[in-house]
């Protein structure tokens, strides 16, 4: 539900965020962890689970778990565990997961969300290393619901992850979503986690329960593995009403796993929720205890990169650009990292992030593409805002002649103004000529203005602009047109 829709029971929300860490080999053994390679192809001995094999801890996994503990204020535990949590399902291969009980790697952390035009901090409860399952693969449905048979890829099996949960902050669909948003951000601007949600390697368990203002908390639902923002949203729009309708009616919400239905849109339910008793966790035996020292933690916060809302109020501060501006600028690190590398150029920060947040975002979405994708490059932006402020160019025709010849084809800026005549006219005498052509043409409207009608002005300076194709130096143009009128 959104914030601003009424309705008749609280919401509370917690999320278990996946994010796949961006290591070349899985948690405990060599095995490749790249996406897309045939099924069981990155496998070996240790990760399907063979008897008698042993777990070796991927310390770059480490690294980006701490790494990414500190991004979100947390408290790094240097001395932590991994268990076993035993369950069987058929792409578990040794019937266990290695992960981490009750002495996680960090606890108690925050991060903010943008909320009603302000901000909330929704808590972060802990974040734990764990290995990921393999694979289901099902005939004849996206999911397991409504599928015929499923195969069995274990590719992904013993791929690192860390698991993020947050505590039940969250109250609407909107603010979970803003959630997820400003964690992939994070995660990405640290470089630990690529942020593929179609390809899974970030993904979301939504725990939802509802209940009365003033009353306890209801019994949640837990909906697994949801990988798309929109998913979220309808997921949690889809659960609030199924659970508001059965306590209308007076029936009992019962704690239960549930798996969302793209096609649908509905929530179906999968197995009823386990208890951390019935994993029977006990301390992984062939693992020794994760000792890290003061000096490791103090050495990786010092190597943290600036992070979104660090750059986005550094932007706001120093180049004096607008938060809705600075917070497009800072979405995709890419984006900022080419702003960054444009202004150092020596051009105007404003009128650089006017630039990327206008004409050239316009451009990507209209052709579902991203910077990268494109030729522009940031001395050839530089190059284009350099020569406007130096009126060679005047910005309509870099707008509607030059930007998208520059993301296309990545031509030579000054080379595209010569070949295609598009040089800013900066002659005063045949800019003078050319305006009293016009006024002569439109004596009616001159008489109008005149007497008082100031409005005019902007329909001399539009018939100058079509003579000259909007060629004219626009300053030149009312300078001008104010001698002459006067």
């Amino acid at each position: 539900m959104t914030t601003k829709t009424k309705q008749k029971y609280n919401i509370v929300i917690g999320l278990e965020v996946h994010a796949q860490l961006k290591t070349e080999s899985k948690l405990f053994c060599s095995c490749s962890t790249k996406f897309g390679a045939e099924p069981n192809a990155n496998t070996c001995p240790v990760c399907m689970g063979y008897p008698g094999v042993l777990p070796v801890l991927n310390d770059k996994a480490v690294e980006y778990a701490v790494k990414s503990g500190l991004a979100l204020g947390c408290q790094i535990d240097l001395e932590s565990k991994f268990d076993r949590k035993q369950y069987f399902y058929p792409d578990l291969p040794k019937a266990y997961q290695i992960s981490q009980f009750d002495k996680p790697i960090c606890n108690h952390g925050k991060l903010s969300i943008p909320c009603d035009g302000g901000t909330k901090d929704i808590r972060i409860l802990r974040i734990h290393m764990e290995e990921d399952a393999g694979k289901l693969v099902h005939a004849g449905a996206e999911r397991l619901h409504g599928s015929d048979y499923s195969l069995v890829d274990l590719n992904r099996a013993s791929t690192p992850l860390i698991e993020i949960v947050s505590e039940p902050d969250i109250n609407n669909a909107d603010e979970a979503i803003a959630y997820v948003k400003e964690l992939r951000k994070v995660l990405l601007y640290l470089d630990v986690c690529d942020g593929n949600m179609q390809e899974g390697s970030l993904r979301c368990d939504v725990n939802i329960s509802l209940n009365l203002p003033g009353d306890k908390w209801g019994t949640r639902a837990e909906i697994k593995n949801v990988n798309s923002f929109r998913s979220i949203g309808r997921a949690i729009e889809y659960e609030y009403k199924r659970q508001s309708q059965m306590l209308d009616n007076g029936e009992t919400v019962v704690q239960e796993t549930r798996l969302f239905e793209e096609n649908s849109g509905k929530t179906f339910s999968m197995r009823s929720k386990e208890e951390a008793h019935d994993y029977r966790y006990f301390p992984e035996p062939d693992l020794l205890p994760l000792v890290l020292s003061e000096d490791y933690v103090s050495d990786l916060k010092k190597s943290q990169p600036e992070l979104p809302q660090q750059k986005k109020n550094r932007y706001v501060a120093e180049f004096k650009i607008t938060e809705d501006t600075a917070d497009t600028l800072t979405d995709e690190l890419a984006t900022a990292l080419f702003f960054e590398q444009v202004i150092a150029e020596g051009v105007n920060a404003t009128k650089t992030a006017n630039w990327i947040v206008g004409p050239i975002a316009a451009y990507l979405n209209e052709n579902k593409k991203s910077l990268h994708e494109t030729k522009l490059s940031a001395k050839l932006l530089a190059e284009m805002i350099s020569l406007i402020e130096k009126g060679t160019v005047s910005d309509n025709i870099a707008k509607n002649d030059i930007i998208n010849e520059l993301l296309e084809n990545g031509n030579g800026v000054s080379e595209l103004i010569e070949s295609k005549g598009l040089a800013q006219i900066t002659d005063t005498s045949a800019i003078e000529e050319i305006v009293k052509e016009v006024l002569a043409d439109n004596a009616d409207q001159v008489e109008k203005y005149k007497a008082g009608n100031q409005k005019l002005q902007g329909f001399f300076v539009g018939q100058i602009m079509k003579k000259t194709q909007g060629k004219a130096s626009p300053q030149l143009v009312n300078e001008l047109l104010e001698k002459l009128l006067s």
